[in-house]
């Protein structure tokens, strides 16, 4: 289930586009499909630079993508360096 799946009249188009193209790569994302996710995560940087959830997601998926994370990974990212 997307985290948002309302619509929300009080955010900007540009905004709605965002969350639902960030909603569609955070499922990708829990489900280990780090590659597609990024596309998603890309995608929302495309139509809103500077949004920060999109950009952390993004390094998380190039990370997971280079280091796969253990068979048993719940989804929890752990920061190596403050």
């Amino acid at each position: 289930m997307p985290a948002l799946s309302i619509q929300m009249p009080m955010l900007s188009e540009q905004m709605q586009q965002v969350l639902q193209v960030y909603n569609e790569g955070l499922a990708l994302y829990k489900k280990r499909d780090f590659k597609t996710a990024a596309e998603k995560f890309k995608k929302a940087l495309s139509i809103k630079k500077d949004d920060g959830p999109s950009q952390v997601y993004l390094e998380r998926c190039e990370h997971y993508s280079a280091e796969p994370p253990p068979p048993d990974w719940d989804g929890v990212y752990v920061m190596k360096t403050k």
